[in-house]
């Protein structure tokens, strides 16, 4: 079920009920008056409740190693069940450890951005993420959320400027294809090659000091992050030399497959919905971008995800924000909200199918008044 505001209910986009969309139009209440309506302690940051969660997400990790230790005792039988088993529950856990690096990156995890940024590259770089330099490109997310001219990633294209081979993927087997591939390999490929990321005039990568996503001041931290992931790939060829290829691939490899699989997943839903709008430079504004994003319900998963997944419209409001409060504040701001506050239950991979089929780019409405402003489409 999908719902807006503090409970009106939305008709599903295959329906025959036409699709109620979120506001488009200059909110009637300002950044200030959310924040005045969330109690003051839910912008606290506590050092020892944030690496409490640390804590708790990497001794799950450790645990769920230990008892692989075990599985050789196994009969074949049950080993067959065991290793899928350990891939599932490490990648979930594995996911959540990300989403605290992700928090350190907004400085969310406590009041010194040191400490913020340590922990953030230690915890990012053990997942082959180059901290600083992602770290860098997601702010500017935040800052250009919902412009389709400066946003960084997911940034939905024009049917104009859609490949060739689109409309021939907009069936059931072009959508198992094109989902499996954005999930297996968008995240690499999006930090390699930027691909899904934001135009630039020459080539762009994270792990490129020289490139158009850095400034000249930004380079250093930069050429830090590429040491912390050539550290963690030493340590990997070590484990391969002393292990085995196989080893690593099962115990390492595959978890971080579904870590990164996770990842694509939560951002393309937290951006994606058929009744979200995106906008040009004639209209956006950081209000309504900020808005532009949508709040999942991925059940028992969103505690495991520290609620990136329930919360994250507070989170882009408030991306200081430490995540143990953001429930609390989302219910405090959904009243205040209202139509701009979008909800949506449907289980995560029906969504994922509903959003491949419905929106594959944005164009105005044909005869509207706003044409700075853009709806997702899907006839060819």
């Amino acid at each position: 079920m999908i719902k807006m505001g503090d409970g009106c209910r939305m008709s599903e986009p295959n329906s025959p009920s036409p699709v109620q969309r979120v506001p488009h139009t200059k909110p009637p209440f300002t950044v200030g008056e959310l924040k005045k309506a969330i109690p003051p302690h839910c912008f606290h940051r506590s050092v020892l409740r944030s690496f409490s969660y640390v804590v708790y997400d990497l001794s799950l990790v450790f645990l769920f190693y230990y008892i692989t230790t075990y599985f050789s005792l196994l009969p074949s039988s049950l080993t067959v069940l065991a290793w899928p088993l350990y891939w599932t529950l490490q990648g979930c856990t594995l996911t959540g450890v990300w989403v605290i690096a992700h928090e350190c990156g907004h400085h969310a995890f406590s009041d010194y951005q040191w400490l913020d940024d340590a922990v953030g590259f230690v915890l990012h770089s053990s997942l082959l993420v180059p901290y600083f330099s992602w770290k860098i490109s997601h702010r500017r997310h935040h800052s250009n959320i919902g412009s389709l001219d400066r946003d960084e990633v997911f940034v939905p294209k024009p049917k104009s400027k859609l490949s060739c081979f689109s409309k021939y993927l907009n069936n059931p087997l072009g959508r198992v294809l094109t989902l499996a591939v954005t999930l297996t390999l968008g995240w690499p490929m999006y930090l390699a090659f930027n691909v899904s990321g934001r135009p630039y005039d020459r080539f762009a990568c994270h792990y490129n000091p020289y490139g158009p996503i850095y400034s000249a001041r930004e380079r250093p931290q930069i050429y830090v992050s590429n040491a912390g992931i050539f550290t963690v790939g030493y340590v990997l060829y070590r484990l391969v030399l002393a292990k085995g290829m196989a080893w690593v691939v099962c115990v390492c490899g595959i978890p971080l497959l579904i870590v990164n699989a996770f990842l694509i997943l939560i951002t393309y839903l937290q951006h994606t919905h058929p009744t979200l709008p995106h906008y040009d430079s004639s209209e956006w504004d950081w209000l309504r971008g900020a808005l532009v994003t949508v709040d999942r319900d991925y059940g028992v998963l969103n505690k495991v995800f520290h609620n990136i997944t329930d919360t994250h419209v507070a989170h882009h409001l408030f991306s200081t924000m430490p995540h143990y409060h953001a429930m609390e504040a989302t219910r405090a701001i959904k009243p205040i909200l209202g139509e701009y506050y979008l909800f949506d239950d449907t289980p995560f991979y029906k969504a994922i199918w509903r959003e491949a089929r419905e929106c594959l780019y944005v164009e105005p409405d044909e005869g509207g008044s706003e044409k700075g402003v853009f709806w997702y489409k899907n006839k060819f």
